[in-house]
């Protein structure tokens, strides 16, 4: 019943048939229409639409999801779950991305959506040192920063730069950004970045093209929400 009530959630205000939800859950249709009328008596607002196209429906309005997630801990949940490729769990993670979303607000759905588009993986990214706060809400703030940065050669430069994506590597994570300094696209391996502040001045939007990013050897895919 719990699982019906999801489905119908996911896919409100159009109706599920009987016929549908009996085979989505390997059931009859008596046993679907059984526990609809449980679910009912039990005071879940869940409706009959009459005609061919029909079925059952569910007013989101006047219900609660079992939890609520902002666009972060969604495109969080996505990368965690990109690790289940491969094995026997992927379709099991691919489910609860989808509940996850359904689950949440139109507008930050849309907002997991865009942040997602904005977090690049290239193999699989090793586990590294915590990230400030301030580096984690870079790319949702839009915020321009400030970087004291050691480069790969020991040379350390402050520079404003404008946040526009993630790179995951096997060899770390990157900011990927507008450098003002360089006046091009930079990425900035975090565990290189002394320290970082959040200016009040908002970035401006800016297209990045996967031919901009300059990475290593391998495939590069852009993390979707789409299961």
């Amino acid at each position: 019943m719990y699982a019906i009530v999801e489905e119908l959630r996911a896919v409100a205000p159009r109706p599920r048939s009987a016929s549908w939800l009996a085979g989505r859950f390997e059931v009859s249709r008596r046993t679907v229409e059984r526990d609809i009328s449980a679910l009912q008596h039990a005071g879940v607002p869940v409706w009959a639409e009459p005609g061919r196209t029909g079925g059952y429906c569910l007013d989101r309005a006047r219900t609660l999801p079992p939890v609520n997630f902002s666009p972060d801990e969604a495109v969080a949940v996505a990368v965690a779950l990109g690790g289940l490729a491969g094995t026997p769990f992927a379709g099991g993670g691919s489910t609860a991305l989808r509940k996850i979303l359904a689950a949440m607000r139109d507008d930050d759905a849309a907002a997991a959506h865009d942040l997602a588009a904005r977090v690049h993986l290239l193999g699989a990214p090793l586990d590294g040192p915590a990230i400030p706060a301030v580096l984690a809400d870079a790319i949702s703030a839009r915020r321009v920063l400030r970087l004291r940065y050691t480069d790969r050669d020991g040379t350390g430069t402050a520079r404003d730069v404008e946040p526009l994506g993630f790179v995951g590597s096997s060899t770390g994570w990157y900011l990927l950004a507008w450098c003002r300094l360089r006046e091009g696209i930079r990425a900035f391996r975090l565990d290189r970045v002394d320290k970082v502040t959040a200016t009040s001045e908002q970035a401006p939007r800016r297209t990045v093209r996967p031919e901009d990013i300059q990475v290593p050897e391998g495939d590069l895919r852009t993390l979707t929400l789409l299961g």
